[in-house]
């Protein structure tokens, strides 16, 4: 079992911006896809952004020039830099991580979230 616990939500302006991290139990470099999800209320939870063991990334087109996924293995987290937030990003961001193992099975595992509002 990987543990995921997120941090650094919070109550910005229009225009700011937050850092999130998640920090995973187990070596990131062990995991093969970590990123973010988020889920307004009333919303499907989306894809925001991920990044693989590779060094590839891929953010969700909303996001895409303002947020910035980047891994630091010293520290087994997974950051999330969001400048220029919106109204529309005011959403509870959750971490996520992907194991595949050899047999081809995937396990998927989530933190329990952290609320990101952005409001004047």
């Amino acid at each position: 079992q990987v543990q995921l616990v997120e941090s650094g939500g919070g109550l910005v302006q229009p225009g700011g911006s937050l850092r999130l991290s998640c920090a995973a139990s187990t070596n990131i470099f062990s995991i093969n896809r970590m990123g973010w999800y988020r889920q307004a209320p009333g919303k499907q939870r989306e894809l925001v952004a991920i990044t693989t063991g590779g060094g590839s990334t891929d953010y969700a087109d909303a996001v895409k020039g303002r947020f910035t996924i980047s891994r630091d293995g010293a520290k087994n987290t997974v950051n999330l830099q969001l400048n220029s937030l919106k109204p529309e990003d005011t959403a509870v961001y959750y971490c996520y991580a992907l194991i595949i193992r050899a047999t081809g099975t995937h396990s998927t595992f989530w933190g329990q979230g952290t609320q990101v509002t952005v409001s004047s």
